[in-house]
């Protein structure tokens, strides 16, 4: 049977915002800022959450040793998603971004930076971020918290909501109405299909639209 990751895979932002939008749910977005490193690559699934904090007092030594325990408790089959309260440093990096993808976690969004990105696009490890960065973590940041809500721009993220990003941006769906969204845009895409292959065909913009109910 098709999981439902395997399902929101197929689907695309823009017609899970829709439905979101037509269930009342509130428009869950991410900020436009956090984008993928590379064109045409999608993260899909439920969330696993990482939070932390700089903290210049940490030593070098004992930063590693929390990073690594975070990376290795990740969850397999989830996205990370990681609210670093820092605007400075590279919360991956390409070990990192090895280490993951080995474990079987389908990608990472931070709400921050990323670093060896040359590195991290040839292992093909979806990576998504607001911007880029040679500093690292070590002696000056530490996770405090996983599994645990966290917010980014005005969304609260929870440890297994599911959220979709491709090249439009990032949607996070509530995990509770996870089913739903993912089978209402299946449906929804469906009949885009029916209404692009009518206009193809020369049938009227609105007529297509009146007769299908989509557009």
């Amino acid at each position: 049977m098709t999981s439902l990751t395997e399902r929101l895979a197929t689907c695309y932002s823009g017609v899970v915002y829709d439905i979101m939008r037509d269930m009342g749910l509130p428009p869950a977005v991410l900020p436009h800022s956090i984008k993928s490193l590379e064109n045409h690559v999608k993260i899909a699934g439920p969330v696993f959450t990482l939070r932390g904090r700089p903290d210049p007092s940490v030593g070098a030594h004992e930063s590693l040793l929390e990073w690594t325990s975070f990376l290795s408790k990740a969850a397999v089959g989830h996205v990370v998603v990681c609210q670093p309260q820092d605007s400075n440093r590279a919360l991956m990096g390409e070990l990192s971004a090895e280490a993951l993808k080995l474990r079987g976690v389908l990608g990472y969004l931070v709400d921050g930076g990323a670093r060896d990105v040359s590195f991290i696009k040839k292992i093909g490890f979806p990576v998504f971020c607001r911007y880029t960065s040679p500093i690292d973590v070590v002696g000056n940041w530490r996770p405090e918290a996983m599994e645990e809500p966290v917010t980014i721009g005005n969304v609260v993220i929870h440890p297994g909501d599911y959220i979709l990003g491709d090249e439009d941006g990032v949607v996070v769906i509530p995990k509770a109405h996870a089913e739903e969204v993912i089978s209402r845009s299946e449906v929804a895409m469906n009949t885009e299909s029916l209404v692009r292959k009518a206009i193809l065909e020369g049938q009227d913009p609105q007529e297509a639209y009146v007769k299908y109910g989509k557009f």
